[in-house]
This record gives C-alpha cells, structure tokens and sequence, in this order.
C-alpha cells in the first residue's frame, strides 16, 4: 500500500507559473452538463481564455448534480477549471447583443444546445460565416446535425445503449452501462482535438472551419474493435465482468488476504514464463486445452479456475511478487480512495492544488506535459456569474485589431 497522501509533497501555485501554448486565445462556450464543458476545460487548462456563458439564476445543470466538494458539485469541479463564468439571458434583446458582441471577440465559439437553439439564437455558422470567416465553431450533439435522430434527446447512458456498449459491459447475466459518461467523455476530447485541428488549418489558411462532433459518432469511433469482431466474425464479444473478452487468462484474482490483483498475457512466450514460475505447473504449458489464446479463451472456465486456486493460496503481495518474477503485466484492483493516494501519481508530482468559491482543492494536472516548460497554471472553478461583471467591461473596451488574417488577437 501507499503512503499517506501528503498535499505539502504536490505543486504549489508557485511551481505552476506557465502560461500554456493557447495563451490569448478567447473562447466562448454556451455549454452544459459533460461534453462541451470537458472540451473546454482542456483548452483553458492549456492558457485559452474561455467565457462560460450560464443561464441567470441557475447556471450550468451540472452545478446540481451534487454538493460533494464542500457543497459543490464533482462534475461541476472536475469540468469547469480555469473559466469564466458570465450570466446572460441569450434570449432577451440584451443579452443577445452582447452574446454576439462576445462572439464577435471570440476565436472559438463551443455549443452543445439543443438541436437549432444556435440558429435560433443567431449563432450558428452558417450566420456567422460571412461577418467572421476566422471563426471556429464546434457545434456538440448527440446524434448529429441532420438524420432521422437529429431532435432526440441525448444523455450519455441512452448513447451507451444506442452504441451498443451496454450489450458488451457487464456480467453474462446482466448488461452494464461504464461507471463514467463515457460518451460525453469521448465527444469531448474529439471536440477537444477537433478545436486543435481547425487552429492550426486557421494558421496556415486564414480561415476558420465549423467543426461538429455527436456523442453517438465519437463513441462509435471507440467501439471499432467490438463493430469489426461482430461483423466478420459472426458474434460478438461476449461480456466477462472485469475480465477481457478475448484474451485469457487476463482477469481479475484474489489472494488469501482479500486483496484483488488483475493480471494479464499477451503471448505465449508469458505463458510458458506464467505456467513456470507464477502458477508452478510448468505441465500446463504442453495442455492442448491451453495451447494458443484461442484455446485458453475457449477452455477460459477451467482456466480461471486453476488461476484462482493458485492465487487462492497466496497472498496479494505473493502473487504480486511471481508475477513481477515472471514478467507478466498485473494491476491492483484499487479503489477511488487508494487510486487517490496512488504511489506513481505522487512521485510524479501530478496532484496540485486550484482555487474555487469553497477554498483550496486538489487535482490532477493535465496529462499533456511539456519538457522544459514549468507545469500549466490550474485555474479556478468560477462561481455562477462570478466574471459577468468583468467581462462585460472587458466588451465594452475598443474592438481588438487583427495582426493578420487567422492570427490570434491583441488587446
């Protein structure tokens, strides 16, 4: 086990200095709940400025998912570090001058409202094209923008079944959706690396792109493996629990002392090295029930059972130990408690520390790092409408002159 988690050994403020590389570049974001606010979040951690806009009164939906962190809400952390929080009613004559004013101060626009609320809005690219052909736009849905599925309504498990994810996760017996929104998740980080793209093509070009990512698409994109299994090889992956579908033995096996080590082949070099020095039953190398993946996956139930016999009789730290001797990969079955305290994440350094409306919290740093520059800034998770204020006298300022065509913005 891990030593306790000492906040005093991670990033203070002053170790953060570094601008990041989309230092001056203004993105505004009418987003909610998971998806556009991950995109966005992973821009403002690199140095965008990115204005959040949020209904007067309630904000972002994601404010009320929980009051886990000190009253706050974990989603609601965890996604919007480093933002600008701006109350506008877009709807009202007001606030949609000023939302366009905005836009019209923005290198990047992120949207993920319901289907046709930016054209109604006045927002959409198509509108926008002509007055600011710079602009990037990155229109998130669930579905699309056109299709038979265009107008239903998207959350991330009803995406999950429509995938056919569900149908893979779990149990034999019982079907599970992924503990995590992977959907949103997933849509995010192509809406994330879609925003990349269209910078650079923007670099080079002058122009600006609509970029659009749905949570059904991005996840279909992840489900490739399991799509090409089924249609080629007639069935498609059974569900195993916590143990993959098509290799063996990789699973999860608990030792005498309760604790839970998941371990896993690739070839059959490890499995001779495995039968040899982690199950101590060299004889099994020469089984034909056992000879090649296909045959181990196929025999998985006698397998398994040999594997927890084994493992059955010895100690977490025991079997940790032959498998280290036999060179097989393995990990601990740890919980969200002792992943927080996880040994390789401390000595990295990766945990610091960020501000909010409810003090000083502690997170992960981006997983992008750069050698030779000081780690990121993190940013604070704003309060609801926290920036209105600023930035609205921030639009009042004169209008920011291009250096050149494409080029970022100077105030």
């Amino acid at each position: 086990m891990s030593e306790p988690y000492t906040p005093a050994e991670d990033l203070t403020a002053e170790d953060r200095t570094a601008e990041g590389p989309l230092s001056g570049l203004v993105v505004v974001s009418l987003e909610q709940a998971v998806a556009a606010p991950f995109a966005t979040r992973q821009l403002a951690d690199l140095g965008a400025r990115v204005i959040k806009i949020e209904r007067p009164g309630s904000g972002d939906l994601a404010r009320g998912y929980d009051r886990t962190v000190r009253g706050m809400s974990s989603h609601f952390v965890w996604l919007n570090r480093g933002k600008e929080s701006v109350q506008l009613d877009v709807r009202s004559p007001e606030g949609n001058r000023q939302l366009h004013a905005l836009v019209g101060r923005a290198d990047v626009l992120v949207q993920n409202l319901a289907p046709g609320a930016a054209e109604r809005l006045g927002i959409g690219h198509d509108a926008l094209a002509s007055s600011r052909p710079d602009l990037i736009t990155c229109d998130i849905s669930g579905y699309g923008s056109s299709g038979s599925y265009r107008d239903r309504k998207a959350y991330d498990l009803l995406v999950q079944c429509e995938a056919g994810l569900v149908s893979l996760t779990g149990t034999p017996e019982t079907p599970s959706k992924v503990g995590l929104s992977i959907a949103d998740i997933c849509a995010g980080m192509y809406a994330y690396s879609g925003i990349l793209t269209a910078l650079i093509t923007r670099d080079r070009t002058g122009q600006g792109s609509q970029v659009e990512v749905s949570m059904l698409e991005a996840l279909g994109e992840w489900m490739g493996y399991a799509e090409y299994y089924t249609r080629y090889g007639g069935t498609a992956p059974a569900r195993t629990g916590a143990s993959h579908a098509t290799i063996a033995p990789y699973g999860p096996f608990t030792g005498r002392d309760g604790e839970t080590v998941t371990l896993g082949l690739q070839n059959e070099r490890e499995w001779a090295s495995f039968c040899e020095t982690v199950l101590r039953r060299p004889e099994l190398r020469e089984d034909p029930r056992f000879a090649g993946n296909a045959a181990r996956v196929a025999h998985r139930d006698a397998l398994d059972a040999i594997v927890a016999d084994v493992a059955s009789a010895v100690t977490g730290e025991e079997l940790v130990a032959r498998l280290e001797e036999a060179s097989i990969a393995y990990g601990r079955q740890r919980t969200m408690d002792e992943f927080g305290t996880h040994p390789q994440l401390r000595e990295r350094r990766r945990w610091a520390s960020f501000d909010s409306p409810v003090g000083e919290l502690q997170g992960l740093i981006p997983p992008v790092t750069f050698r030779g520059q000081r780690p990121l800034r993190l940013g604070r998770v704003p309060a609801l409408g926290e920036h209105t204020t600023s930035v609205l006298a921030w639009l009042a300022q004169q209008p920011r002159t291009n250096t050149r065509q494409g080029a970022r913005h100077v105030d």
